[in-house]
């Protein structure tokens, strides 16, 4: 985060911030009083506008090498709320923001609100929540303080939940209840230790939290609650129950959302409150723990991967393990002796950007099969290949990235990662890295020979896939190969209002 200077003014060009914020509600806005039949057209103009406002304050913050703020109402913290950009923040929201603009392409075949003679729910509620879900991100990666962020979190929460059971059959609004009360569960705790914090330095803060924080029972009781919540609403394991059954179920433009960008708010969030709010209060022994859980989801979410029949659910477990990826990151950011603090704080995130970028296109992928197919079991797929060559081919570049093979975004990531392991000599974290990565290859493997052998029975696709949606699915997984090549650009600008290794994980 910005050092302390940070907080005494709003910075040239923080209004930025607001306007990435304001751009989404005021869509959200226009569709109710337009009517639903408007809101792809009204989120066709300001999810692209969007866009182009964080590809603005990525420059700024790139070429200033400096963070934007912006203090609401000119009330100083901690009275007050202040939004901030760092260079992760902007790097994740640029990100997020092509993402939900090419899943918004893919999504206009099925929720094409105009077509029809009279106001249909689906396409309403689609349009709206993917607004708001850009906007609660948005908010999530500039919040300045705990219970914005909180509120963030409650905002992205419900506007995802509905997106799980929008075809309104029995088995999907099942999984959109257990996605509920998983996320409600992990709300209780994370406001119950904001409270703990605010009751004991008198702030939600981050910057002024750390430069107060100590270790001391209340702190570390709030973190712990804070954390355990914050592992349900990302389906961490054991805490996965609620995934795959809400993101295998929903519409394949919203199982890109939930996949790609909903999991990765509630990551963001764990990232801000060890790395920026409680900086150096993470011990060595809770960093390995975490490593535990994400390299037990690693190996259980890819053999449980492996075992399914379906294609959708077994991308959707994929997810599973793929999140384990992303929290190696902190016993190797914690280790005491050899800290790689920089390298593996962005080998981290860059992994968070591929595999949004490569599962969107994996589950669009799926549904383009669904859709031509009428089903989409993993040993029928025979022939679909030769049918939907730029789907399989689509689907095959986001498993190279999942798999962390070069030059895809993945494979940098999972290099990052892998040379921390090296330095500080936790080589077993290698060990689950690699295996992980044959485990993705094997399924990705048994799919794409499937996919390219020969039918079983003549082939006969019950519907034609539009080709804007295949050019979406294969633009995203185009952009999780073309990843791997920010080593050659803008690498460094993830490192932008970081502060140094926290120094209390020297000690």
């Amino acid at each position: 985060m910005p050092a302390a200077t940070a907080l005494e003014a709003t910075t040239a060009d923080g209004a930025l911030l607001v306007r990435a914020i304001i751009l989404p509600v005021v869509g959200i806005l226009l569709s109710f009083v337009l009517g639903g039949r408007y809101a792809e057209r009204i989120a066709a103009f300001l999810l692209p506008a969007g866009l182009c406002v964080a590809c603005i304050v990525f420059l700024k913050i790139w070429q200033s090498e400096t963070s934007l703020s912006y203090i609401v109402g000119n009330w100083k913290p901690p009275l007050g709320i202040t939004l901030r950009a760092d260079g992760l923040s902007v790097a994740m929201m640029v990100a997020m923001a092509i993402v939900i603009c090419l899943i918004g392409v893919f999504a206009h075949a099925n929720f094409d609100s105009r077509v029809a003679s009279v106001e249909t729910r689906a396409p309403m509620v689609f349009w709206v929540m993917l607004m708001a879900i850009s906007g609660a991100m948005n908010m999530i990666f500039f919040g300045g303080d705990l219970f914005t962020l909180y509120v963030a979190l409650e905002l992205l929460t419900f506007a995802a939940v509905p997106l799980v059971c929008l075809d309104g059959r029995a088995e999907t609004l099942q999984a959109a209840l257990r996605y509920l009360l998983f996320a409600l569960l992990g709300s209780i705790l994370y406001l119950v230790g904001t409270a703990l914090l605010y009751g004991s330095y008198g702030t939600l803060d981050i910057v002024l939290m750390s430069q107060r924080v100590q270790i001391e029972p209340a702190t570390l009781a709030a973190a712990t609650l804070m954390t355990v919540g914050l592992f349900a609403k990302t389906a961490l394991f054991p805490l996965h129950l609620w995934l795959p059954p809400a993101h295998a179920g929903a519409p394949a433009a919203a199982s890109a959302v939930l996949s790609a960008v909903v999991v990765k708010g509630s990551f963001f969030l764990v990232v801000r409150l060890w790395f920026d709010a409680m900086p150096g209060l993470l011990s060595v022994a809770a960093s390995q723990f975490i490593g535990v859980l994400g390299a037990s989801a690693i190996i259980c979410g890819n053999i449980v991967a492996l075992r399914q029949k379906r294609l959708k659910l077994l991308i959707a477990y994929s997810t599973v393990a793929q999140i384990g990826y992303l929290f190696l990151m902190f016993p190797l950011a914690a280790d005491p002796l050899h800290l790689q603090y920089g390298d593996v704080l962005t080998g981290g995130m860059l992994q968070a950007i591929s595999h949004a970028t490569a599962k969107a296109a994996m589950f669009m992928a799926a549904g383009l099969v669904y859709a031509a197919l009428g089903h989409d079991q993993i040993s029928e797929l025979g022939g679909i290949a030769r049918a939907l060559p730029m789907t399989m081919f689509a689907f095959g570049l986001g498993g190279l990235c999942l798999i962390g093979l070069p030059p895809t975004g993945g494979f940098l990531a999972k290099w990052l990662l892998l040379e921390a392991t090296i330095a500080t000599e936790q080589w077993w974290w290698a060990i689950v890295i690699v295996a992980g990565g044959l485990l993705t290859s094997a399924y990705v493997f048994i799919v794409l020979s499937r996919a390219m052998g020969p039918p079983s029975a003549p082939l006969i696709l019950r519907a034609a896939v539009p080709k804007y949606q295949e050019v979406a699915a294969l633009g995203l997984a185009l952009l999780s190969v073309l990843l791997g090549l920010v080593a050659l650009g803008p690498i460094d600008v993830l490192q932008v209002g970081r502060p140094e290794a926290p120094m209390a994980w020297l000690r």
